[in-house]
């Protein structure tokens, strides 16, 4: 077997279906047509919701993870939020998590970045739910609950239009890149969100000189780009290596005293602030 036919069957292996994404627009609808029927009087549209995340980029990967929906509030209700004493953030996603409790009973606790609201389904998806507003200027506000509360400045269209720009230019090697990387992520357990992933595979890639050939170059491509990835205060030493390996070689490392390395955009209501 060929190093392309290889790669094009590991990306067939690791892609989301078309069920699989039918069954996520699902859930992100039903979150939406929740939300809208209890803020709003007006017939339902897609408009009140955008997807973002894996899904809105393309990049999703199987088996599914969450599927993220940015649902687009009233005006008057960021009014309301924002007129609280303290921490009106934290308010509104604890409303919205009371209006999801009654019908959707696995509604967890508020994630742990503090500006969303998760619901599990039964479908095995689980919905990442951000409330936000279209800002004056462009991007969109939306909460977080730490340091007393604050509406965060984000652009959700941006990122979703930097990886498609990319994908683009090389051939669609951006998106399948991208999937390689989450996929490795997730196997090895590597604590790096998908976002820099994704980032980094955009950069690799706008300066390699390959990018926008076949699967037959894959395996170089890949190489190159996992010994790109890195944070800034630390490289990523083993990161490759499955958890179990890593725990060992940390384990031998200890006792030898060694130190360890450190879906479309959509138009909102009128914007505000």
């Amino acid at each position: 077997m060929s190093t392309a036919s290889r790669f094009d069957t590991f990306l067939k292996n690791i892609t989301v279906t078309s069920d699989q994404c039918a069954s996520a627009l699902t859930s992100a609808n039903a979150i939406a047509r929740k939300l809208h029927g209890h803020y709003s009087n007006q017939p339902y549209s897609d408009g009140c919701r955008m997807i973002v995340g894996s899904y809105g980029k393309g990049t999703a990967v199987n088996p599914p993870r969450d599927v993220d929906v940015l649902f687009f509030m009233p005006v008057n209700e960021y009014h309301r939020f924002n007129g609280h004493r303290y921490n009106g953030q934290s308010a509104l996603l604890q409303e919205l998590k009371g209006l999801f409790q009654e019908r959707y009973p696995r509604t967890k606790e508020i994630g742990g970045d503090g500006q969303v609201v998760v619901v599990d389904f039964s479908t095995g998806h689980t919905v990442e739910v951000l409330p936000a507003w279209h800002r004056k200027g462009g991007g969109l506000l939306v909460p977080n609950t730490h340091d007393g509360g604050s509406w965060q400045h984000v652009d959700h269209e941006a990122e979703i239009a930097y990886v498609a720009d990319s994908d683009a230019h090389t051939n669609g090697n951006t998106r399948n890149l991208i999937r390689m990387m989450k996929a490795w992520q997730k196997y090895c357990s590597v604590p790096i969100k998908s976002l820099v992933l994704e980032l980094r595979s955009v950069t690799f890639l706008s300066t390699w000189d390959r990018s926008r050939e076949s699967t037959t170059f894959y395996d170089w491509m890949v190489r190159r780009a996992n010994s790109s990835v890195k944070r800034p205060d630390a490289t990523w030493a083993d990161a490759y290596l499955p958890r179990r390996r890593r725990l060992a070689r940390s384990t031998r490392r200890s006792r030898s005293h060694a130190t360890l390395p450190p879906m479309s955009p959509t138009i909102a209501p009128k914007p505000i602030m």
